[in-house]
C-alpha cells in the first residue's frame, strides 16, 4: 500500500520525476539527488514500509527480491570492484525519508569506515 504523503511512494508511483535506472512491479531504483559517491542509487519497494525496523516475515520475499535487484543494478552500473549497501533505520541513524530504502554507493574506493559525519 502506498502512503500518499510519502516522497518515495510518490517517486515509485511516478508522481515525482526521478532518474530511474530500474523498475519492476515490486520496486524501483533511482539516482540520489545528493550523491555521496560517484554512483549513488536508491532502491525502494513500491509498498510503503517505514524502515528495516518495520520489516516482518511477510516481507521476506520482497526484501530478497530487492537484494537481487541491488546486485543487478550494481552490475549494470559497472561496480565490478565492489560497492556498499546501506539502509538507515530511524532518525538517530540518519534516515530522512521514512520509507524503506537501500543506498548503493560505489564508483571509488570507500575505505573500511562507514560513511557519515563522525
Amino acid at each position: 500500500m502506498r502512503d500518499s504523503n510519502c516522497l518515495f511512494c510518490k517517486i515509485a508511483g511516478g508522481d515525482i520525476p526521478s532518474q530511474k535506472v530500474y523498475e519492476d512491479e515490486l520496486c524501483c531504483a533511482f539516482r540520489d539527488i545528493a550523491p555521496q559517491a560517484p554512483t549513488h542509487i536508491l532502491v525502494v519497494p513500491k509498498e510503503h514500509i517505514v524502515s528495516v525496523a518495520e520489516i516482518t516475515e511477510s516481507d521476506a520475499a520482497l526484501v530478497g527480491h530487492i537484494f537481487a535487484v541491488i546486485a543487478k543494478v550494481a552490475k549494470a552500473e559497472g561496480l565490478t570492484n565492489g560497492y556498499r549497501v546501506i539502509s538507515n533505520a530511524g532518525p538517530d541513524a540518519g534516515q530522512t525519508v521514512p520509507h524503506l530504502h537501500f543506498h548503493i554507493l560505489g564508483g571509488r574506493p570507500l575505505g573500511e569506515g562507514l560513511l557519515g559525519n563522525n
